[in-house]
């Protein structure tokens, strides 16, 4: 669907292939893409089709879960990203957070972290959102605590996402819908519970989609992620957008230097010494193991 600027909504099909850095898209045109397009058929169908796809400002992007050498474009064009998360129901994965931002900092894209469903929180839970506001606020993103189900915190956000253009985004069952019902007024997401016999959230939302807030701008409701996985970065890439590694590395004494094995690191000192999260350069290590795993397997497969 096409929304033009007098708000007329077309049902428009998609020609031709579109591809970002030469990989294939399982989906080539996304929510927050401006279009060209032409109308076809007669006027009472009120059909059209997409011919141009307009230079995006930014985007976010996913290997595509059902396709491993193929990308899905989550969204474009946006202003901001919120990850939502939770210390409990379900339990918190810290790698989820820092594979998040690893789609969001390349395009450099502000993104706020928020932690849900505070009012489960008992002692233990407060001191591991505490560790974690630590954690993130002291390499510059912003962290908020609330409750989407009892609408704790959610007036702080407000501000936040007044006319900005807002992906959020989350795993499933960490209240990403029922967050979204609280900010739109005139727009029910149907949510469900979470399953007892798992913990794990039930998929509500199929496919991206954006709503307009009374505050003014708008916010994408994406599909809940069970994982991510990276089929168009390198190692490399990984270690400029851990944005706290980057900045030390310039003191490593090798300018390639993976923050693995390599003498006299600069970010390896940083952790041991305390200055940088033990936390993020574990996920850091898994990330880098994942993404080269997978370029072994494919160069030593046949398709």
């Amino acid at each position: 669907m096409v929304q033009k600027e007098d708000l007329e909504v077309i049902a428009c099909r998609i020609i031709g292939k579109f591809r970002i850095g030469g990989i294939k898209l399982t989906n080539p045109v996304a929510v927050g893409d401006n279009v060209s397009f032409e109308m076809e058929g007669n006027k009472e169908e009120n059909k059209g089709i997409i011919k141009n796809i307009l230079p995006r400002e930014n985007y976010v992007v996913r290997q595509s879960p059902r396709k491993k050498h193929a990308l899905h474009l989550l969204a474009s064009n946006i202003d901001q990203a919120m990850v939502i998360v939770t210390v409990i129901q379900p339990m918190l994965k810290p790698g989820f957070i820092d594979r998040f931002l690893l789609m969001t900092e390349p395009h450099n894209i502000p993104t706020h972290i928020v932690f849900n469903k505070a009012d489960l929180y008992d002692e233990e839970e407060f001191a591991m959102y505490a560790a974690m506001e630590e954690i993130y606020t002291s390499i510059g993103y912003q962290v908020h605590l609330i409750s989407a189900e009892k609408g704790i915190g959610m007036e702080e956000l407000h501000p936040v996402i007044k006319d900005k253009i807002t992906l959020i985004s989350g795993q499933s069952g960490v209240g990403k819908s029922t967050f979204i019902n609280r900010i739109i007024t005139s727009t029910v997401i149907k949510t469900q519970d979470i399953s007892e016999y798992s913990g794990k959230g039930q998929h509500t939302t199929t496919f991206a989609e954006m709503f307009g807030l009374e505050i003014g701008g708008f916010v994408i409701d994406t599909p809940g992620i069970k994982t991510l996985s990276f089929n168009n970065l390198e190692p490399e890439d990984v270690a400029h957008n851990f944005r706290e590694f980057f900045e030390k590395s310039h003191a490593c004494k090798f300018g390639n230097c993976s923050h693995r094995n390599e003498p006299k690191c600069a970010v390896k000192e940083a952790i041991k010494a305390g200055e940088l999260s033990e936390l993020r350069y574990f996920n850091y290590i898994q990330i880098l193991e994942d993404i080269e795993n997978q370029n072994y397997w494919e160069r030593h497969t046949d398709f």
